[in-house]
């Protein structure tokens, strides 16, 4: 069968599954499509490789659209969320020394509560920390900052923020770069594999259900492109419906651990896939779950009120009208594209475009346009709910 190309950036991470494993299970080729898979080497080069059209689409950060929406990243001209590739699958990890510390001082990596454990990282900080993030607009560094805000870590003891692209991260931590960081898997299980830190935290633990990455395109190729876009959208959307089956992981796992993709060890890459963390170097595990999600819970909707969060995080560090900010930010969620192109696919859509972040406890009935839809706990570590209206 014929196929028309389409090419994509992605960074060489866990939650880039959808989009190889739709090139590499024949999701791409089911739709006509075959995808040429561009891997970069930092967040800033997927930004401008999709921006100047050197590819029609991105595994991108869920942040960097709205950011650019706000006028803020250098990089001018429309980018869309037009739906989401994965949700949570980041770790916080600190160095062996700093771990150690933490367990002298009786701190014992739970991994559930971030309360206990930015308190336990205030105390046995010596000096502001130099924490590593991938980007500065990213969704590790809006959960960092909300996180440091709520348990002391802010004024005088604030962590210097330092970027890192992700397969760089574990490195940067074993030559004495940073005390810390925060990283999409499988580089923080790296940094543990190379006996450089231990796992502090998953980001589950500071909010439940966080847009990690998006499918991005630019506005003016979804426009100009619309048969194009709904093919990508759909092979996609299976992909991920495809990664979330159980049966599936082990696929999954030696697709992304080829040297073309991640290239690193299979059994690494499961540890994300499972949520079953190794987060020392004595070998102890943690359970996460939900540390991972490519479809359950309308994982793949791009809630305006996500954006909404985004966008009003960003607004209030960069001295932004909070406001002005949200509304700007919902723009490029781009919940009637979604609804367009997935609804024939079989994708359950919400009633609502957005909702109130932070609200749901428990696995939750809402109310859906077709078949039965239940999303998944959400919750802010601090109990807060955002309401994306501002009332």
């Amino acid at each position: 069968m014929k196929t028309v190309t389409v090419s994509a950036a992605f960074i060489p991470l866990v939650d880039a599954a959808p989009l190889i494993v739709a090139e590499e299970m024949g999701f791409a080729e089911a739709e006509g499509l075959t995808l040429d898979l561009v891997r970069a080497p930092s967040w800033s080069s997927v930004r401008d490789m999709l921006s100047f059209g050197r590819v029609d689409a991105a595994h991108l950060l869920s942040p960097v659209p709205v950011a650019m929406a706000l006028g803020l990243g250098g990089v001018a001209g429309g980018i869309s969320a037009v739906e989401v590739l994965s949700v949570n699958g980041n770790v916080v990890g600190v160095s062996q020394s700093l771990a150690d510390r933490l367990r002298g001082n009786g701190y014992g990596f739970d991994f559930r509560d971030a309360r206990a454990a930015g308190e336990a990282l205030a105390v046995a900080a010596e000096g502001p920390l130099r924490v590593g993030v991938p980007f500065p607009f990213s969704m590790h560094a809006e959960l960092l900052h909300y996180w440091f805000d709520a348990v002391g870590l802010a004024g005088d003891n604030a962590p210097e923020i330092h970027t890192i692209p992700p397969p760089l991260m574990a490195d940067a931590l074993g030559a004495g770069e940073i005390d810390a960081f925060c990283v999409g898997e499988p580089w923080g299980s790296m940094a543990v594999e190379n006996g450089f830190g231990e796992l502090l935290l998953p980001g589950t633990a500071i909010w439940g259900f966080a847009p990690e990455k998006v499918l991005a395109v630019r506005t003016d190729w979804a426009e100009t492109e619309p048969h194009l876009l709904g093919r990508l959208m759909r092979a996609v959307w299976r992909s991920g419906q495809w990664l979330a089956k159980p049966e599936s992981r082990i696929t999954a796992a030696e697709i992304l651990s080829r040297s073309q993709y991640l290239d690193v060890p299979a059994e690494v890459i499961d540890r994300a896939l499972t949520g079953t963390l190794t987060i020392s170097p004595r070998g102890d595990q943690r359970q996460v779950d939900r540390f991972l999600e490519f479809h359950a819970g309308a994982a793949t909707f791009p809630w305006r009120s996500q954006a909404a969060w985004i966008a009003n995080r960003i607004a209030l560090r960069s001295g932004l009208d909070p406001a002005r900010a949200i509304e700007a930010g919902k723009t490029v969620f781009r919940t009637d594209l979604y609804r367009r192109e997935l609804k024939a696919a079989g994708a359950v859509l919400p009633g609502a475009s957005e909702k109130l972040e932070g609200a749901i406890r428990h696995t939750t009935a809402v109310a859906s346009e077709t078949g039965r839809l239940f999303l998944e706990p959400d919750a802010f570590f601090d109990d807060a709910i955002f309401d994306p209206t501002g009332t």
